[in-house]
């Protein structure tokens, strides 16, 4: 699987995910700092879905909070022990993360499109 933004994000996700993303972006910079300080992991994860996952915890419920898609906390080791990310992949993925406090990695699960997308978080 290929870690870095996909050129293929069309603009009907990229629209979506960014209009939710902008209103809990604060939310996923507190949880990923979070994540980090307690040292869970150096690699938090937020899978955007717009359905209920199995995957990581429950952060934002879309219904709600009147969003389009459900936001859950994870981290690289839980994506790794769940199959998500083949213990091949770990290095690549380490090497693609981007600086946790610039960047959100998202991890974008929907039917027609599923990867890793790192969005930079607002400025302040």
């Amino acid at each position: 699987m290929d870690y870095a933004n996909d050129p293929e994000l069309n603009g009907k996700y990229l629209g979506t995910i960014t209009k939710d993303f902008a209103a809990v972006s604060d939310t996923l910079q507190e949880a990923s700092a979070q994540i980090r300080k307690r040292d869970i992991s150096k690699y938090p994860v937020f899978i955007f879905a717009r359905q209920e996952v199995p995957l990581g915890t429950l952060l934002v419920n879309a219904d709600e909070a009147g969003l389009e898609w459900h936001v859950f906390a994870s981290y690289l080791e839980l994506l790794v022990q769940q199959g998500i990310v083949g213990t091949e992949g770990i290095e690549a993925f380490q090497q693609t993360y981007k600086d946790a406090d610039e960047f959100c990695c998202l991890f974008v699960v929907d039917e027609e499109f599923t990867n890793f997308v790192f969005i930079p978080y607002p400025e302040d």
